[in-house]
């Protein structure tokens, strides 16, 4: 029995570091899902965004409906609302930290080029880019951002004002 109580010790010792590294991850989640975001502003020269709660409590709302559904996509615009930018993730719950969820949407970088959008991806394809050019539109001055845990998935679910991808216009 002292052997037994023993390994649990030592078990329990040895996996600490990797379940306090899963509550770490998610401590400050709100201000590392900023700051990853604004990291990329700045590379760029644009503008930090500003944590607003009420872009995300609208993105709570939409990532609570998109657990409860398991579908992925978009929100759709609400009459009479001033429209918002919008970024979704999705994956494995409670496996990646803030900056990789955004690390996702900021590897779109490498399709991106400059000019006016939706003529932004070098493949043609503006899909390759959207959420890469959401990050950094000039115009977006603050964000809001929630998860939610589905049945399979978790999702991230970030609102932008002014929204950004705004044909005719300059990213950044």
């Amino acid at each position: 029995m002292t052997l037994n109580r023993s390994l649990l010790t030592i078990g329990l010792t040895l996996a600490s570091p990797l379940m306090m590294g899963g509550t770490v991850a998610r401590a400050d989640f709100n201000q590392r899902v900023l700051a990853a975001q604004n990291a990329e502003r700045a590379a760029v020269g644009v503008p930090t965004l500003a944590w607003d709660a009420k872009l995300a409590a609208d993105a709570r709302v939409w990532a609570d409906e998109l657990a409860k559904t398991g579908r992925f996509e978009h929100s759709p615009d609400q009459p009479g609302q001033e429209p918002q930018g919008e970024n979704l993730w999705a994956g494995t719950p409670r496996a990646f930290a803030p900056e990789a969820m955004v690390k996702l949407w900021l590897a779109e970088k490498s399709d991106y080029r400059p000019g006016v959008f939706p003529n932004n991806s070098r493949s043609g394809d503006v899909e390759n880019v959207g959420h890469y050019t959401q990050v950094i539109w000039r115009a977006s001055h603050q964000v809001g951002c929630a998860t939610a845990v589905g049945r399979d998935e978790e999702f991230l679910v970030c609102r932008y004002s002014d929204a950004g991808n705004v044909i005719g216009q300059r990213p950044a």
